[in-house]
């Protein structure tokens, strides 16, 4: 008995299907990104990442279609882009049926990434998609992306350059950030450098051990991190961002702009920085008079 061969649209939800990926989800595109083998297939690992990036973009799509509700175009900026694995899924799934002007940019020090993206978009026909090779400091300044940016994401992006992407989302009065920070080591080599001078306070023996010290640090990082945020007037969630089984950075800091009260963060702020020793560092964790201060000198 002769076998009945599925169609292309039926073979496409047969995959869709079997690896639970979105209706409307781009194939061509799972294979570019190695989430699918050429043949449809997925592994273990590549199943569990677009789990995660699936899992992302359910934080993420509500806080786009906030923006559109305000005004018809949405930008975004993903620094420390990688692959773009989290772009163009975005793009995929959200931004490519939108009309006019909305834009996805990837920020990546790596060249040979964002080369490989950009091959990418055009292959795809993703035109409201842009690659740049800078780091998230130089991208602050950058004469190449516009004065004012909807949405800031930093999933990973290493040490101080998740503050980076802070600092500039608050420079591009960003409404929505999204951030997964990773690998905090500034603030623990602080505490460590001062260590020996703050003994006297009972405190220090919270971060004497040099195991404490690096865990501490990576928690008051962040700590540091939700109150500059709103000190500058942001709403902000902490919360874990379950499907990361992999990561130990499973940390999710989502800050909306909502023009709350700044006063009493801005005092926890500074009390914060000044109790644990850590005034150095008010360059980096800084409230609205700090950064006024800093503009008025550049």
């Amino acid at each position: 008995m002769k076998t009945q061969q599925k169609t292309p649209q039926e073979n496409r939800q047969t995959a869709q299907e079997k690896h639970d990926i979105r209706p409307g989800q781009s194939l061509e595109l799972l294979k570019e990104l190695h989430i699918l083998t050429r043949d449809g297939k997925m592994n273990q690992d590549s199943r569990r990442k677009l789990k995660q990036v699936y899992h992302l973009y359910q934080f993420i799509e509500p806080l786009l279609q906030d923006v559109l509700a305000a005004h018809s175009d949405v930008s975004l900026i993903d620094h420390g882009a990688g692959k773009s694995y989290l772009g163009f899924i975005l793009y995929d799934l959200f931004f490519k049926t939108l009309p006019g002007n909305s834009h996805i940019y990837g920020i990546e020090t790596r060249d040979e990434l964002v080369q490989k993206s950009r091959e990418l978009a055009a292959r795809l026909a993703f035109p409201r998609m842009s690659f740049l090779n800078l780091s998230v400091a130089d991208s602050i300044q950058s004469k190449e992306l516009p004065e004012q940016i909807d949405v800031v994401t930093a999933l990973h992006a290493c040490n101080t350059a998740t503050d980076d992407a802070i600092e500039f989302a608050l420079k591009k009065q960003a409404k929505h950030i999204v951030l997964v920070p990773c690998c905090q080591a500034e603030v623990a080599a602080v505490l460590k450098k001062n260590k020996a001078k703050d003994l006297a306070s009972p405190l220090t023996e919270i971060w004497r051990h040099p195991l404490h010290t690096r865990e501490f640090g990576s928690q008051v990082t962040n700590v540091l991190r939700c109150l500059q945020l709103e000190a500058h007037g942001y709403q902000v969630t902490v919360t874990e961002l379950v499907g990361w089984e992999h990561s130990m950075k499973n940390e999710l800091i989502v800050a909306t702009y909502k023009n709350l009260p700044k006063k009493r963060s801005s005092e926890r702020l500074e009390e914060v920085l000044s109790t644990l020793g850590l005034g150095e560092m008010r360059g980096r964790f800084f409230s609205p008079q700090v950064m006024a201060d800093l503009a008025a000198t550049e």
